[in-house]
């Protein structure tokens, strides 16, 4: 399958990338994109995550009932967000216009990649070496690496948010990042004119 966009990592902000993205597909400019989320879980942060500070979660939330949720939110309200399990992506390859995301399972054509990965060592993905660097809001004891880029813009076709754009490792940061790169990708499908998603009652 070709995708339009293809989102890499199922933890906060490429969930929340996914559903901003998913609730514009009414919108013409959005109608006829293909968009996927790679879902790779296992080492999400989230795990084991509990929560008492973030707006709109009651208190004690688990991090790991979000992963699920997540899913199934997507899955209910945005069904036609292609969701990718079981696979993890081993490669990201720039070929013309395009890149191929290769996974350990399969390989996948995408215009646009963003990459929603957290910034633990080692860093393994083929093909992005030259954008990794130490982490700049991280305890350097920790050892955390984040990705090269322009408020989450690494290079044509290719994004990154959350803690691998170079965030503190804190909810609401990396669900307010995720959000920001799908209203920029948003805005390029748009033509330039700067758009966001807000459902109404």
């Amino acid at each position: 399958m070709i995708f339009d966009c293809l989102i890499v990592g199922g933890g906060v902000s490429g969930m929340q990338c996914a559903l901003v993205l998913g609730s514009a597909k009414n919108k013409p400019f959005v109608a006829d994109k293909k968009i996927g989320i790679i879902l790779h879980q296992r080492a999400s942060h989230l795990e084991n995550a509990l929560f008492n500070n973030v707006l709109g979660l009651s208190a004690r939330t688990l991090g790991k009932d979000i992963l699920n949720d997540g899913k199934a939110q997507l899955t209910s309200l945005y069904s036609d967000i292609h969701q990718i399990e079981k696979e993890k992506v081993v490669a990201v390859d720039k070929t013309g216009d395009e890149y191929i995301v290769k996974t350990n399972k399969n390989s996948y054509q995408s215009k646009i990649v963003i990459l929603a990965l957290n910034y633990a060592k080692p860093f393994t993905i083929k093909g992005l070496e030259n954008f990794v660097m130490p982490h700049q809001k991280a305890n350097t004891v920790k050892n955390r690496v984040q990705l090269k880029n322009k408020d989450h813009f690494i290079d044509k076709g290719l994004y990154c948010c959350g803690t691998i754009a170079g965030h503190r490792s804190q909810f609401a940061i990396a669900a307010g990042s995720g959000a920001s790169v799908a209203t920029d990708v948003l805005t390029l499908w748009n033509d330039g004119n700067h758009t966001k998603v807000h459902d109404k009652v």
